[in-house]
């Protein structure tokens, strides 16, 4: 696992041991950057089961201003902090261990760029999906970014959100929802 392109391009990044994280493939990475490239550069960013941290990471190489991280695991957020040295992303970041609910249920902060890539089959998108909108945490114009397996459906959402593109890469799905300006 690489970062694609940017200013940290082609540096390594570490992976937790185990089974627990599924790092999203440099291909369907690649589908997902060239379908937003043109909407990062100076945003904040919330990877929001960050795993590796490999999609914030790209975020900040491809000039996003800053990127908050969260996962539940004590490893994977010390992947994800050695994974911030090793790119000299430390200082553009913020790393948070805890529970994706109780961080959106007490967030006050809205973001340019939402990365959602829960485990597959868990419902946590979707109830992430429901809280990012109701409490809505994302500025005009904003992205959220959504990855699941190929035969589970996507969110429905209400104005002023929608989905705007949905992508295949084999057994694997993404979405593209904006939040329009109102």
């Amino acid at each position: 696992m690489r970062v694609i392109t940017g200013t940290a391009r082609g540096r390594r990044l570490l992976e937790p041991e185990g089974m627990d994280t599924r790092p999203t493939t440099d291909r369907v990475k690649e589908g997902i950057f060239s379908s937003i490239q043109f909407e990062i550069e100076g945003r904040r960013v919330l990877d929001l089961f960050g795993g590796t941290g490999q999609m914030g990471i790209e975020a900040l190489s491809r000039g996003a201003a800053h990127c908050t991280f969260l996962d539940l695991r004590k490893e994977a957020v010390g992947v994800i902090r050695e994974n911030l040295k090793r790119t000299g992303f430390a200082e553009k970041a913020a790393v948070v261990q805890g529970d994706y609910l109780a961080f959106l249920t007490r967030c006050k902060e809205k973001f340019d760029l939402i990365f959602l890539d829960p485990p597959y089959g868990t419902g946590m998108l979707e109830k992430a999906m429901e809280i990012i909108t109701e409490i809505d945490i994302v500025s005009e114009n904003g992205i959220i970014v959504c990855e699941n397996g190929s035969s589970a459906d996507w969110p429905a959402v209400k104005a002023p959100y929608r989905l705007q593109k949905d992508y295949r890469y084999g057994k694997i799905r993404t979405a593209l929802y904006r939040r329009e300006t109102e």
